[in-house]
């Protein structure tokens, strides 16, 4: 199973009750919950009985871990269900136990009465050329190794990004693209620091996402080469924040996220406790 294989299964939520499902987890090395899964869950789980609606914003708090080894339960909570707008909770517990919660507000489409959007990228930046294969594809523009500790730039990350055979489907795609916007931001934030690698976490320091926004823009193909723009304004106090512009190659301004994280020593006796 490759890993884009791997995502859509995790996306296919067993119905307990009418608010209650269950579902499985991407494998992992480190053995704990990746949050981009949890965030595309919550998209599919938020959209059960408001079909004529996409997800608009989903901000995600991750207050502990999760384990990869069980499946994770899934609570829906609706705040309201409206003709145009709807929005709900979405709770992940796993042995009862709850770990991460994430509130959404879904829109249907309505006719524009203004309508303005920022630049996409410049003409130095374009897709990669076509790969074979399919699956998450992933590349870092000017092969930016976010891996070595040694390998200092400035605090801007721009990152492509496709789901090669993902399903057409408005909904599948922003679970995807969610995925994709996890993984980057801690990274952004090491690039200016000579020594701070992202190899190193869960090694010699403890990183972890504490919370996450996304809000989308206009519709998008998760199988179609998006650009992820990165940039983090402030690293300190044990914390990072960032922020990130998501592209189509045409360069429609299709996302936007933020990203709150924490980075510190990791202590010998260190427990994956917060």
């Amino acid at each position: 199973m490759n890993e884009l294989d791997a995502i859509l299964a995790s996306l296919q939520l067993e119905q307990i009750d009418e608010h209650h499902f269950r579902a499985g987890n991407v494998p992992v090395a480190h053995g704990v919950i990746f949050g981009g899964q949890l965030m595309g869950q919550a998209i599919v789980a938020a959209a059960r009985g408001q079909e004529a609606k996409l997800v608009k914003t989903l901000h995600i708090v991750f207050a502990r871990g999760g384990s990869t080894d069980q499946p994770v339960d899934i609570e829906v909570d609706p705040i309201a269900v409206g003709r145009s707008v709807g929005s709900c909770t979405v709770s992940f517990r796993q042995g009862g136990r709850l770990f991460t919660r994430a509130v959404l507000l879904l829109t249907a489409d309505e006719p524009d009465l203004i309508r303005f959007t920022e630049g996409g990228p410049g003409p130095s930046l374009s897709p990669p050329r076509e790969e074979e294969g399919t699956g998450w594809q992933v590349h870092i523009e000017g092969d930016v190794d976010i891996n070595d500790p040694d390998a200092v730039g400035p605090a801007e990350l721009d990152v492509w990004t496709r789901f090669v055979g993902a399903p057409d489907d408005p909904l599948i795609s922003q679970a995807l693209l969610s995925y994709a916007t996890d993984g980057f931001l801690i990274a952004t934030a090491m690039r200016p620091h000579k020594g701070i690698g992202q190899a190193q976490s869960h090694q010699t320091l403890s990183t972890a996402v504490l919370g996450h926004t996304i809000t989308f823009h206009e519709p998008f193909s998760a199988s179609e080469w998006m650009l992820l723009a990165h940039r983090s304004p402030y690293a300190g106090r044990g914390r990072t924040y960032g922020r990130a512009d998501v592209f189509r190659a045409d360069g429609t301004f299709v996302a936007s996220f933020t990203q709150d994280n924490m980075i510190r020593s990791r202590p010998e006796s260190a427990t994956g406790v917060l």
